[in-house]
């Protein structure tokens, strides 16, 4: 059987400080920041072989709309809010809470350059343990 026609090797994402927002993405992935990243291009990579990087480039002008494309970002080892808790300790901020009382929903947040992502429940959570 062939392989895939093409392969996603990167989602770029404008940025005013690249190399800041792509250290931001790393710390939150557990990623690393490509060794020729600089202030121009910085790319957010993933282990070997784990999907296509966040590929950061500088651009002048500031973000000024919401995105037409997020991430949602589910965490492994923590809960949701525990996740959400270590990523404002990042320097993410709350844009719009959706978490329920009954444990449901999820968060969005925004990195330090404003593009917003979702935290959904953990794979525990979601089976109810």
């Amino acid at each position: 059987m062939p392989g895939p026609p093409t392969l996603l090797r990167h989602i770029t994402v404008d940025a005013a400080d690249a190399l800041g927002v792509a250290r931001f993405w790393a710390a939150a992935l557990g990623w690393q920041v490509d060794e020729e990243s600089d202030a121009e291009e910085a790319l957010a990579a993933p282990p070997q072989g784990g999907g296509p990087g966040l590929l950061f480039v500088r651009v002048p002008e500031p973000k000024t709309v919401k995105n037409r494309l997020h991430l949602d970002l589910q965490p492994q080892d923590l809960t949701r809010d525990q996740e959400v808790d270590r990523l404002l300790g990042l320097g993410a901020r709350v844009v719009d809470d959706r978490r329920e009382p009954d444990g449901t929903g999820w968060a969005v947040l925004a990195d330090p350059e404003g593009n917003e992502f979702c935290v959904e429940r953990s794979p525990a959570e979601r089976a109810g343990s």
